[in-house]
């Protein structure tokens, strides 16, 4: 009786064990994509990506008004909790001999493994899942026109968003630095290397400007690793040029031509990974030297262009859009903008379905055609696979026969929304120079440039929106209209205010007369106005207590003018911008 009570009791221990291994067995299996593990049933290694359960928390970046300082905020948040958080895992990665990469930018990592291994970490507490390294690529440009040799006295469509207009005011993105991610670049192109930051006009140095992603498979003509940039589909030089391009001999191609670029190739001839993205990703919150150190987030870009996307066919799906998404937010915490590309799945709605455009924080561009129609081939709204209906795009730009440089020296005519979305990287970069106190201000920028927009309407109505709305599905808020924005921005510093001391000019932009008024300034001042080559046009010394100064400036070239306030107390700084 006793050995029959002994085995029953046996047989219950066995029974609790088997379900408590049982129940373990699967909480492991849970956190790994079904793909991943499918794909081990016929090989015996593949690429994953664990991602850790802690991520930053990146709240504080908000309450930073510098541009410079959210980026060192965020970058230190970021680094500490992956150096924190990630050492257990890597302690297993090297005893096994693994391949594997850290990333910051998100709390993941990059391994190359089998199912002993991913069985191991993904029963460490602090994994929150295992996902599979999707393949991305580029929406192509759905039209490609042989090259054009004759440059325009002034391409349309940067004529069409009133970008010349803009040069005329000075401001031309001067003091902005643009980047992009794509299939690399030809730096050495007319219409680029004077705009590249990696050039002095006589030397190179491509520390913190270039970095490649490209680490496996045969490299096109850049090779792997490549330590200079290089283009090897042509689609990232002409998207490039878009935004910077103007080689001074009559190919005024680009939006911004006073601006700087940097770059990263993310792609291998069309196609690239989700981690390559990453990493390009983290290269731009904080750009290194060529290798791969001495990170440095004060020499983050203002603005990052996408023209690429991820379908389903190649790997991306819901378990992998998440950690995509905390890369755009961590960008955005740092105050950078993320312009992304609607991708060229028209004419039908529900059709911006792949990522970066699907996110809340990317700034989604739509293509338009000289007419301010719609191009048929630009993905509409909403989006509703992930996380819920929202409106994108959220402004549209033109897209249809954009001619801009591509390699050899060359230039070529292709349409598509990788074509659109630049035109709105380099208005970012026409905002910013028109405003530096707006660099990192995500929110304030891509509401100038909604608000400022040339509002266009559908007959095509999607979702729950009219098309007669604005915004809608179609366009989102409308074509961008660069003087708008530009001079919506430059009100913006009409008042310029310390603790108790203040001075407001007006009417800024001015056309012949501009006051300077000041508040509680009661000492002797000095006030200089300068031209924006440096040249001093009016020095003079106001004596309190007059707090107003009237000047007729209509003999002044239209542009921007700097002026300089300066007393024993007090000193302030801003700029007047002259108009018509």
């Amino acid at each position: 009786m006793k050995i029959k009570k002994y085995l029953f009791f046996l047989l219950i221990l066995f029974c609790i064990s088997s379900v408590s291994f049982a129940q373990k067995q699967n909480e492991w299996q849970s956190k790994v994509d079904a793909v991943v593990l499918n794909k081990l049933k016929f090989q015996t290694n593949t690429e994953f990506i664990v991602v850790m359960k802690e991520q930053a928390d990146l709240s504080g970046a908000y309450k930073i008004r510098i541009k410079e300082e959210k980026g060192i905020y965020v970058y230190k948040k970021l680094t500490e909790t992956a150096n924190r958080t990630q050492p257990d895992i890597v302690n297993i990665l090297n005893n096994k001999k693994a391949s594997f990469q850290q990333f910051w930018v998100a709390n993941v990592i990059w391994v190359n493994g089998d199912i002993d291994l991913i069985r191991e970490i993904s029963q460490l507490s602090s994994v929150d899942k295992i996902i599979e390294n999707a393949t991305y690529t580029f929406p192509k440009p759905v039209e490609e026109l042989a090259s054009v040799a004759e440059p325009d006295a002034l391409e349309w469509n940067i004529s069409k968003v009133k970008a010349d207009q803009v040069w005329a005011l000075g401001i031309t993105g001067q003091g902005v630095v643009i980047a992009g991610g794509d299939t690399g670049y030809e730096w050495t192109h007319p219409a680029l290397q004077a705009k590249y930051r990696g050039w002095n006009g006589t030397t190179a140095d491509h520390n913190y400007n270039w970095h490649d992603a490209i680490h496996t498979g045969n490299g096109g003509i850049c090779g792997l690793n490549s330590m200079a940039p290089c283009d090897d589909y042509s689609h990232g030089t002409h998207t490039m040029g878009i935004m910077v391009g103007d080689d001074g001999n009559g190919n005024q191609i680009g939006m911004a031509p006073g601006a700087k670029w940097i770059g990263c190739r993310n792609m291998e001839q069309g196609t690239g990974s989700l981690t390559s993205y990453i990493e390009c990703f983290q290269f731009f919150l904080a750009p290194t030297n060529l290798a791969d150190s001495s990170a440095d987030p004060a020499k983050a870009p203002h603005v990052i262009n996408n023209s690429w996307g991820c379908f389903p066919s190649e790997g991306c799906d819901s378990s992998n859009y998440a950690t995509m998404e905390t890369v755009i937010n961590n960008l955005k915490a740092a105050g950078i903008v993320v312009v992304a590309s609607a991708g060229n799945s028209g004419p039908n709605c529900l059709t911006i379905t792949d990522p970066v455009a699907i996110y809340d924080n990317s700034f989604v561009v739509g293509s338009t055609m000289n007419t301010d129609s719609i191009s048929s081939f630009s993905s509409r709204g909403p989006v509703t696979d992930y996380p819920s209906a929202m409106v994108k795009p959220d402004i549209s730009a033109p897209g249809s026969n954009i001619r801009s440089c591509v390699p050899d020296s060359a230039y070529a005519v292709k349409s598509g929304t990788s074509m659109a979305g630049p035109h709105v990287a380099g208005l970012v970069a026409l905002i910013i120079s028109a405003n530096p106190s707006l660099a990192g201000q995500v929110d304030s920028i891509e509401s100038i440039i909604k608000n400022t927009a040339v509002h266009l309407t559908s007959s095509q109505s999607c979702g729950s929106i009219s098309g007669s709305s604005i915004p809608n599905y179609t366009f989102g808020y409308g074509r961008i209209d660069a003087l708008a924005a530009v001079n919506s921005a430059l009100t913006s510093i009409n008042e310029i205010s310390i603790p108790e001391v203040s001075v407001k000019t007006y009417p800024n932009p001015f056309s012949q007369k501009v006051i300077f008024e000041l508040t509680n300034w009661k000492t002797s001042t000095r006030f200089q106005l300068v031209s924006i080559t440096g040249q001093v046009l009016i020095s003079e010394t106001w004596e309190y207590p007059k707090t107003k100064y009237e000047f007729d400036l209509s003999n002044l070239a239209n542009g921007i003018y700097f002026y300089k306030l300066e007393s024993k107390s007090n000193n302030i700084e801003g700029r007047i911008s002259k108009v018509y």
